[in-house]
């Protein structure tokens, strides 16, 4: 049950909910004006307040707007009577979650903190799931050259340049692009990937850019591409170095003019994301092989954000190690394994070919088959 703030200076409408609210099972504080009323707020951390609208000192607008301030996601709902209902619109602009008239209707009541207790709950399993999000991104070593990618990172991602993340695959390419764009503006936006080399050339233009009903035989209805869909978000093109001739010219031109047009279609769509590009090739060789236009690669490269294989940062082996440790035996609901340090020395003389992808796999492997803790012999036989 939810814990509810009343403020109202009429004791008999301070009394009467009360007296229901708390019948219904909810836990009741009450406030007879909007000084009290704020302190209730900060000390108790209500779940839902219902506040008058028309009171002496301080009016519920005021209350409403003060409250806003140090709790903005709890939910005020107006308490509003004959000749005030302007008022109680005027206070959903702003930020009152809703308003119930006097005489007040049990259901309307009951159902109102429904409502907004429900939303509440769906905030607090948003921001959870967010957090869990920013967890399994998160990019982990203190190594000299993470150190420099964090600090370009901090310093560009504010910016709407575009960007192109160079490195070896599973080297932590696609963690840069999600770190620039958790620390950008458009964080609560999409954040869209496309694996240009993972989709057949002959679809690629429709993946990015969307087609109309009929535009080819399985069209059978129309579709947004990844740039409609990264509107006011990022896009970020995975393997670039992989995409077409035709469709490297398509997205050089949406680039160009922030305009796409879907496969079939004729109309120009304004679209506003930014672009971060990233591949494992050498664009500049591909460039000389006729393979990628130059034009493009200088699009996408205003920054260029290098990430050196996992063999050149050892240092970062150990707490990739035990973060992956906690992660993966999370994930399979099992107490953290422990590693020693002759298992950690023999992890760091390894070549990882495969970088942080082929690390995860390999201590994966080694929380199912190997001992607790993890020794160095695990570490020889199971690699």
């Amino acid at each position: 049950m939810a814990k509810i703030l009343v403020i109202d200076d009429e004791r008999s409408i301070r009394n009467s909910m009360k007296e229901i609210l708390q019948f219904e099972g909810h836990e009741v504080i009450v406030a007879e004006n909007g000084m009290e009323g704020l302190v209730a707020v900060k000390s108790g951390r209500p779940d839902v307040v219902f506040c008058d609208i028309k009171m002496p000192k301080m009016e519920g607008i005021e209350v409403l707007e003060r409250v806003k301030e140090f709790s903005a996601s709890t939910p005020v709902i107006m308490i509003t009577g004959h000749g005030t209902i302007e008022t109680a619109i005027e206070s959903i602009r702003k930020g009152a979650y809703d308003f119930i008239e006097k005489p007040l209707d049990l259901n309307r009541l009951l159902i109102t903190i429904k409502n907004a207790t429900d939303k509440q709950e769906l905030i607090r399993e948003t921001q959870t799931l967010k957090s869990k999000v920013v967890k399994k991104h998160e990019m982990i070593g203190e190594s000299a050259a993470m150190q420099r990618i964090r600090l370009l990172i901090e310093k560009v991602a504010a910016s709407d340049a575009r960007i192109l993340v160079t490195g070896p695959n599973g080297s932590g390419k696609e963690l840069v692009a999600r770190q620039l764009h958790a620390l950008s503006a458009r964080k609560d936006n999409a954040f869209v990937e496309v694996n240009c080399a993972a989709i057949p050339s002959e679809l690629i233009e429709s993946e990015l850019f969307g087609h109309e009903k009929g535009s080819f035989t399985s069209a059978i209805r129309q579709k947004k591409g990844k740039f409609e869909l990264a509107h006011g978000g990022t896009l970020f093109l995975d393997e670039i170095g992989d995409m077409s001739a035709g469709a490297q010219s398509k997205v050089l031109r949406a680039l160009q003019e922030q305009t796409i047009t879907r496969v079939g279609g004729d109309a120009d769509i304004k679209v506003d994301a930014r672009v971060i590009a990233a591949t494992n090739k050498n664009l500049k060789d591909e460039i000389a092989r006729g393979n990628f236009r130059e034009d493009l690669y200088h699009r996408l490269s205003v920054i260029i954000i290098d990430v050196p294989p996992l063999a050149d940062r050892r240092e970062d082996i150990e707490p990739l190690a035990r973060h992956f440790l906690t992660d993966i035996c999370s994930e399979m609901g099992i107490a953290t394994r422990d590693i020693e340090p002759g298992a950690v020395q023999a992890l760091q003389a390894g070549e990882w070919t495969g970088n942080i992808r082929e690390l995860r796999n390999v201590i994966e492997r080694l929380i199912i088959l190997g001992g607790n803790p993890i020794s160095a012999e695990d570490v020889n036989v199971y690699r």
